[in-house]
């Protein structure tokens, strides 16, 4: 079970990287630290190029590639159509070419249980980081129950972090908000009340309203779910 301490090393280790190759050497970490199979990011630019960091085998990267998996993937396609995270679980994996797809999977070792958290940035950005692992229905819903709110955090700052090595990318033209302000809009805009906020941020929730005022008075909202919109309209904050 990951720590307060071993999710603060993770997000600190996010903050730090400098390249994209650096966020491989956070994912690799991710599975160690959560005691999973595997883990990755798959992040679809503004300009629609595609990245990719995880822990598949090459051969499955490969195959998954050669054959334009992307088209038939139902983790793909049912996260373009949600906003929430997703439990593999939920998805259709009925139709004879997704029964396919799901054989050659469990053949390289990609995992029976998967969890994705979708996410959506600016000029039609979208990424994925997902979870996956072998393992029983009941030992899966205990991780994810235990460990979900943990997983979303790490990929919207996955997401944050890729999103300032976009190419050619417009500065942000809003003042700039803090850290501390981005994570509270962050976790607000992505359904945290506010004591799941301040418990995820190790504060109490008097400071929790201070971040949140400083952040609406930075982007002149009038409200904290105006400062979230704004704050996603001009990529400060995805989700």
């Amino acid at each position: 079970m990951a720590t307060n301490t071993e999710l603060d090393k993770i997000l600190e280790a996010l903050d730090a990287t400098t390249a994209l190759p650096g966020l491989q050497a956070i994912i690799d970490r991710i599975c160690s630290v959560f005691a999973i199979d595997h883990a990755m990011y798959h992040w679809v630019d503004s300009a629609g190029d595609h990245y990719y960091f995880g822990t598949y085998s090459p051969e499955w990267t490969q195959l998954y590639q050669e054959k334009n998996y992307t088209r038939i993937d139902p983790v793909v396609t049912g996260c373009y159509q949600r906003f929430h995270p997703v439990d593999w679980r939920r998805l259709d994996w009925s139709p004879k070419p997704v029964r396919e797809f799901f054989k050659d999977a469990m053949e390289h070792g990609v995992g029976n249980q998967g969890y994705s958290i979708p996410i959506r940035g600016p000029n039609g950005q979208f990424a994925l980081f997902s979870v996956s692992h072998h393992s029983d229905g009941a030992h899966w819903d205990k991780f994810t129950e235990q460990h979900s709110r943990d997983l979303i955090l790490i990929g919207h700052f996955l997401n944050r972090k890729a999103l300032e090595f976009e190419p050619d990318r417009a500065p942000e033209k809003a003042q700039p908000l803090s850290p501390r302000e981005l994570d509270a809009l962050t976790l607000l805009g992505i359904g945290y009340s506010r004591a799941q906020v301040a418990q995820t941020l190790s504060i109490s929730e008097h400071t929790l309203r201070v971040y949140i005022e400083s952040a609406r008075f930075k982007l002149g909202a009038l409200n904290t779910t105006h400062a979230i919109a704004r704050a996603v309209s001009c990529g400060m904050v995805i989700i």
